[in-house]
C-alpha cells in the first residue's frame, strides 16, 4: 500500500520533469532539459556530446512514456506519473535507473569539465539547478552524493540516487 504522504511527495517530483510547467510531461520537456544543459555547459547540440544528450533525452522520454502514458496521448499527466510510473517502479528502482541512465550519462559527460569520468560536487549542483532544483536543494543533494568527501561524484552514485529519489518511499 502506498501512503498518501508518499504520493504527495512523488507528485512534487512531477514538476521536476514538467520543465515547461504546462501540467504534462512530454518529449519537449526532455529536449528542453537537454537544451538547457547544453547552454549551461557551453556545449553545442551538433557535437558528439550534444547528440548523445539528445539521444539520451529521447530514450528517457520513451522509457517514461512506455511505463506511464496510459492513454497513449504522448504526454504524462500528474496522475499518470503518480499512479503509473512511480507505483510500478518503486519496487524496482533499478528499472528506473536503466531508463534514466543514457540521459544522465550524457549529462554528466557534458558537466565533466576535466573529462576524467567523474564530476565535481559543484558540477552536479549546476546540473541539478538546470533541471529545476532550487540552489539550496541542488547544493545539499550534490554534497550528499559525495560519500567519501573527495569533492567528486561517480556516475553510478548519481544514477542510483536519482532512481531512489523518484521511487523509494522513505
Amino acid at each position: 500500500m502506498v501512503s498518501s504522504e508518499y504520493e504527495r511527495r512523488i507528485a512534487t517530483r512531477f514538476a521536476g520533469f514538467d520543465q515547461d510547467g504546462n501540467g504534462y510531461i512530454d518529449r519537449q520537456d526532455f529536449s528542453g532539459a537537454a537544451k538547457a544543459l547544453l547552454a549551461e555547459f557551453g556545449t553545442t547540440a551538433r557535437s558528439d556530446k550534444g547528440q548523445a544528450l539528445f539521444i539520451g533525452a529521447e530514450a528517457f522520454w520513451q522509457g517514461m512514456a512506455g511505463i506511464a502514458d496510459r492513454d497513449g496521448d504522448q504526454r504524462i499527466n500528474r496522475d499518470e506519473f503518480v499512479n503509473g510510473a512511480v507505483k510500478r517502479l518503486r519496487d524496482n528502482p533499478e528499472r528506473f535507473a536503466a531508463i534514466a541512465r543514457p540521459f544522465l550519462h550524457a549529462a554528466l559527460q557534458i558537466a565533466d569539465g576535466d573529462g576524467d569520468g567523474s564530476v565535481t560536487v559543484e558540477e552536479v549542483g549546476r546540473v541539478l539547478r538546470v533541471l529545476g532544483a532550487t540552489p539550496s536543494i541542488a547544493d545539499t543533494a550534490a554534497a550528499a552524493l559525495d560519500a567519501d568527501a573527495d569533492g567528486r561524484v561517480a556516475e553510478d552514485e548519481i544514477v542510483v540516487a536519482f532512481a531512489q529519489y523518484f521511487t523509494v518511499p522513505e
